[in-house]
């Protein structure tokens, strides 16, 4: 492979977000798994047709966002504003992987799995990212997106809507894309008012959004604590493993609550908290395949 093509290919994995989008897809892995009872190959359909819609979605963000990355130090590098990405081969990238994704998602698993597929593309590029530039707390209802992929595998693998696990478990990854806002915004928050995006760093000072990423955190933590209410786990290590995990997130983080006028520890903070949700969904997995 040439260095050219190498350089073309990271870049559109870059403008699909595949870091992002991959884990987005094992959320859906998670769901169908907990949904099934047991692993079985028609996991993989649903897992794919999410990724390449994340990775289509994302791609649109980035369009619809060039303007505001360019006057951003954090997004400037970004495939578009950088020049790496053209305009046309943006929408090629967004073309096939978005009707790829509601392809297979409606192929394999059926048309509400394909609409809870195309919901979640609308509302990402539709409703949360214009809001952003509309109210500071748009990452409230933009939160939506955390919460569809597990329900696209739950409802994939056969489950109903309106099971109350599947709730549990959306509620938990809607409340869990929220703290990841705040840690932004304590390390960028500033960029965001000179892009021209709503942030509450014009309002609060550094140590009531700390305080604010701390509420958040032990949400999260709490709509963990709650899962056993809703899922019957098969062990009650699963439950005490998932309750320590949670117990030292919120330890973790007890020193957002000190007055500080430094940035948090913003990359290893980022990573505790994805780490966190990883092994959650690790716990729910091995709980039913061992």
């Amino acid at each position: 492979m040439s260095g050219s093509l190498k350089r073309k290919l990271k870049a559109f994995a870059w403008l699909g977000k595949f870091s992002i989008s991959l884990p987005v897809a094992l959320t859906t892995f998670t769901g169908y798994l907990i949904s099934h009872g047991e692993f079985a190959r028609g996991i993989f359909y649903p897992v794919l047709g999410v990724f390449l819609l994340a990775s289509a979605a994302s791609a649109l963000n980035q369009l619809q966002e060039l303007r505001t990355d360019l006057l951003m130090p954090r997004t400037r590098n970004r495939p578009l504003p950088s020049g790496r990405i053209s305009k046309p081969e943006a929408w090629i990238f967004i073309f096939l992987f978005g009707i790829s994704g509601l392809f297979v998602l409606y192929h394999f698993n059926g048309l509400l799995t394909s609409f809870l597929g195309m919901l979640n593309f609308v509302w990402y590029n539709g409703i949360y990212t214009p809001l952003k530039r509309k109210t500071a707390f748009a990452v409230v209802p933009g939160s939506v997106v955390g919460a569809l992929p597990p329900l696209i595998g739950w409802v994939a693998a056969g489950g109903t809507m309106l099971s109350p696990v599947a709730f549990a478990l959306g509620f938990f990854f809607f409340i869990g894309q929220i703290p990841h806002f705040w840690l932004l915004l304590l390390r960028f928050g500033h960029e965001y008012e000179q892009a021209g995006l709503k942030s509450l760093t014009s309002r609060l000072d550094n140590n009531q959004i700390r305080r604010l990423t701390f509420v958040w955190i032990v949400s999260t933590a709490v709509t963990a604590f709650i899962l056993p209410a809703y899922y019957q786990f098969s062990y009650n290590a699963s439950v005490i493993v998932l309750w320590v995990l949670s117990v030292a997130l919120i330890v973790r983080f007890t020193g957002l609550l000190r007055p500080s006028k430094d940035d948090v520890e913003f990359r290893m903070s980022f990573i505790l908290i994805n780490v966190y949700y990883f092994f959650v969904m690790v716990i729910l997995g091995l709980d039913v395949l061992i």
